[in-house]
């Protein structure tokens, strides 16, 4: 089964992306991270990519090394050997986590690991790279099994994605902003592109409650994130193991059907345990 065909199936519970990997014992963004998401069974893995100074890519999530390996040094200034020599800090870095022997991976390293294993969130740092990944994904023969994100805010916006990435046949996810002033008009850019996955963030929750239906005629998938530091307002990793039903629970119910987030064991428990119900029509994954 390849991306595209997971997202479509009308059987699939909500799909889980485990944010960089599991981290809570693992560098994150590390092929222990990657591995561990692996071994639980998690659908997805997202993970971070920049372009190294010889060309070639590395999981790396920040605009330096200094939290996660101690080196004060962007990573697009060195080259991958240079990169994958550094020793990468425990969790999520910074001088309070040690130094473990696990490397920085290169992105080949990842796709040779996750290769009909698990599924691909790539969060690719700078868009100008995309087209140079997607031509790699394929070259490794991966370019169904990973996906590929861009914000879809202008028109601008849409013809770089066609031009770029869509017209390449390759999973694509939409970020639309519905808590921005001019979230109709970003609503609109998503139903003409028709991507395969659309991202929203929100205001209120009754903003997607006003799109839904549109997305689920139009075949797009519903992901939201609800990672501390850039859920929408209130809808919290931290809130949902609180209440998961009040958070989880009511985003399967606005129609979402996949979840990024850092506690994929305590949403797995929800879901199963709960079987929260998921609006579903003639199409599932909405």
């Amino acid at each position: 089964m390849n991306y595209f065909e997971y997202m479509a199936d009308p059987n699939r519970r909500c799909a889980i992306v485990a944010h960089r990997g599991i981290w809570s014992d693992a560098p994150e963004n590390s092929l222990l991270s990657i591995r561990r998401a692996i071994e639980a069974g998690y659908n997805v893995v997202e993970i971070d990519v920049r372009r190294t100074a010889d060309g070639e890519f590395a999981l790396v999530h920040d605009d330096t090394l200094e939290r996660m390996a101690g080196v004060d040094k962007a990573p697009e200034h060195l080259t991958l050997s240079e990169l994958t020599s550094l020793s990468l800090r425990n969790r999520d870095g910074g001088p309070s986590n040690p130094l473990t022997d696990e490397k920085l991976p290169s992105l080949r390293d990842v796709f040779e690991l996750t290769r009909e294993r698990i599924f691909i969130h790539l969060d690719i740092k700078h868009r100008h790279v995309i087209p140079e990944v997607i031509a790699y994904a394929r070259k490794l023969g991966v370019d169904k099994e990973v996906d590929f994100w861009a914000d879809l805010k202008t028109e601008a916006d849409l013809v770089w994605i066609r031009a770029n990435i869509t017209s390449q046949n390759v999973p694509f996810i939409a970020r639309t902003h519905l808590e921005h002033d001019d979230w109709r008009k970003q609503v609109k850019l998503a139903l003409e592109l028709k991507p395969l996955i659309c991202e929203a963030s929100f205001r209120d929750l009754s903003q997607v409650a006003a799109v839904q239906q549109h997305f689920h005629d139009a075949g797009i998938t519903l992901w939201v994130n609800t990672l501390d530091s850039v859920a929408s307002p209130g809808f919290t990793d931290s809130a949902a193991l609180k209440d998961p039903d009040a958070i989880w629970g009511r985003l399967l119910r606005a129609g979402f059907s996949v979840i990024q987030t850092d506690e994929m064991a305590a949403l797995r428990s929800y879901i199963e345990t709960r079987k929260p119900e998921i609006p579903r029509k003639d199409r599932a994954a909405v």
